[in-house]
């Protein structure tokens, strides 16, 4: 497999991504029925994100924790939600794409789920499940 490349190989992965996240039966309800997710909205902010932060492309000025604060005052974010969205987003890039930039976006997501996590209150280890 290649690696991730352009913003079009982002696209793929989280398109390919969301799609599982959405009929997830851990995390999907937070996403459809808690957060009522606009996807045609949010869908180009998460291409732009994710082009910016691994191909160092455009420029993302938004607050990544403003929106989860407000997601988390509706339902609680557990250990468990944040190790699904993992889980789900590594299995999502190792099955279409291999190298460098795959790793570094794993990387980053884990990151990001841990940093929202304890932002989040949270301070128990992520549950990958």
């Amino acid at each position: 497999m290649r690696d991730i490349e352009n913003k079009a190989d982002i696209k793929i992965i989280i398109d390919s991504f969301y799609d599982k996240v959405k009929t997830d039966e851990l995390i999907g309800h937070i996403f459809n029925d808690i957060a009522n997710v606009n996807w045609e909205h949010h869908l180009p902010i998460m291409y732009d994100f994710w082009d910016f932060a691994i191909l160092s492309n455009g420029t993302y000025a938004r607050n990544v924790m403003t929106p989860h604060f407000a997601l988390n005052e509706k339902i609680k974010l557990l250990p468990e939600h944040f190790g699904r969205w993992i889980k789900l987003f590594n299995e999502t890039i190792d099955a279409l794409f291999s190298g460098e930039n795959s790793e570094a976006m794993k990387k980053r997501a884990h990151i990001i789920a841990e940093t929202l996590k304890y932002k989040l209150g949270e301070k128990n280890k992520l549950n990958i499940i």
